[in-house]
C-alpha cells in the first residue's frame, strides 16, 4: 500500500513576500489531497464544486465552494481535486505573527488576534461572507506586495467581524508528534479514505498500523478523540451526502455503496452525524437547488 511521507509541510513564501500566495485551476491543479500541516495559518477559497473537509477531526461535505480558515498545526486534508469541479482554489499562507507581535498587540488589531486563534479549531465561512471575501481574495493576486498586504489585513478585519461562520472542531488539535506518529497517522488515515466502502476490522487496521488491537483503539482514541467505527462511519456519512446531492441514486443504493449493509443503521448514523435523515437531507437541497 502506498503512504505518504510525514505530514509536516514546508511553506515558503515568494521573494519580498510575508505571504504564499497560490492559485489552482483546472490548467494547474492543486496536488493529490493528502493528510498535513505546517505552523503557517491558512485561508482558502474554494469557487464553486462540491467536495469534502477534513480539519483536524471534523469531517463535513461542502456545496458550492468553501471559505476556510486553518489555524498554526491544525492538521487537514487537500480540499480540491480532479472529481471536485471547482473553477478555482486559492490558499494564502502565513506566520501566526506575520503582522509582528508588536502590530498584534495594538487595540486596533485585537479582533484579527482573536480570529488567528479561533482558527486553532479551524473556521467555515458562509453566505455573503464566502462571496464577498473570495471576490476580494481573487484580486489580490494582481496587487503588489505592499497593498496585497493592506488588503490581506482588511480581509482577516472583515472575517473577525463576520457572523456568519461556524468552528468545527470543540477543542483545538494540534499536531506536533513524532515522525513516527506522523507515519502512523498517514497510514490509518489513507487506509480509510482507500476502503472505507467496504467493512475493515480492527484487526485489519490494526495490522496496518502495526499494533494489537487494544493497543491502537487506545492509540485512536488519544489521537482523535472518537472510535475508530464512529471514524470510519464519519467518512462513510460524508460520502453518502454527495451522492444524495447528486439525486442519481436512491437511498437503499446510497446505503450498501457507502459501506453499510443495513439501511436502518445507515439512516442511524446520517441523522446522528448529520441531524436529518437521509430523506430529509435530500429534500432540504432539492428546496435549495429550486
Amino acid at each position: 500500500m502506498q503512504t505518504y511521507k510525514p505530514t509536516l509541510e514546508q511553506i515558503e513564501p515568494s521573494f519580498g513576500s510575508s505571504l504564499l500566495i497560490s492559485k489552482f485551476e483546472e490548467s494547474n491543479p492543486n496536488k493529490d489531497p493528502f493528510w498535513h500541516f505546517h505552523p503557517e495559518i491558512e485561508l482558502v477559497y474554494v469557487e464553486g464544486g462540491n467536495g469534502k473537509r477534513h480539519i483536524g477531526n471534523h469531517i463535513s461535505y461542502y456545496q458550492d465552494g468553501d471559505l476556510m480558515l486553518i489555524g498554526a498545526n491544525l492538521p487537514h486534508y487537500g480540499f480540491t481535486d480532479r472529481l471536485t469541479g471547482n473553477k478555482s482554489e486559492i490558499i494564502i499562507q502565513m506566520k501566526e505573527d506575520f503582522l509582528g507581535e508588536t502590530f498584534l498587540g495594538l487595540p486596533e488589531i485585537q479582533s484579527i488576534k482573536e480570529l488567528i486563534e479561533n482558527a486553532k479549531l479551524g473556521i467555515v465561512f458562509t453566505g455573503n461572507t464566502k462571496r464577498e471575501i473570495g471576490s476580494q481574495l481573487e484580486q489580490l493576486l494582481s496587487l503588489p506586495a505592499f497593498e496585497r498586504l493592506i488588503s490581506l489585513i482588511t480581509i482577516l478585519k472583515k472575517l473577525a467581524h463576520s457572523k456568519e461562520y461556524h468552528l468545527l472542531n470543540p477543542e483545538v488539535v494540534s499536531i506536533e508528534a513524532k515522525a513516527v506518529d506522523q507515519h502512523r497517522i498517514n497510514i490509518i488515515y489513507d487506509y480509510v479514505k482507500k476502503y472505507f466502502q467496504r467493512n475493515i476490522t480492527l484487526e485489519e487496521i490494526a495490522a496496518e498500523a502495526s499494533m494489537t488491537v487494544p493497543a491502537f483503539c487506545r492509540y485512536f482514541k488519544r489521537i482523535s478523540n472518537k472510535t475508530f467505527t464512529h471514524f470510519v462511519n464519519e467518512h462513510r456519512i460524508v460520502h453518502a451526502s454527495k451522492l444524495l446531492s447528486e439525486g442519481n441514486l436512491n437511498i437503499t443504493d446510497i446505503c450498501y455503496a457507502c459501506g453499510f449493509n443495513n439501511i436502518s443503521h445507515f439512516n442511524r448514523q446520517f441523522k446522528d452525524i448529520t441531524g436529518k435523515s437521509p430523506s430529509d437531507y435530500r429534500k432540504e437541497l432539492k428546496k435549495v437547488m429550486r
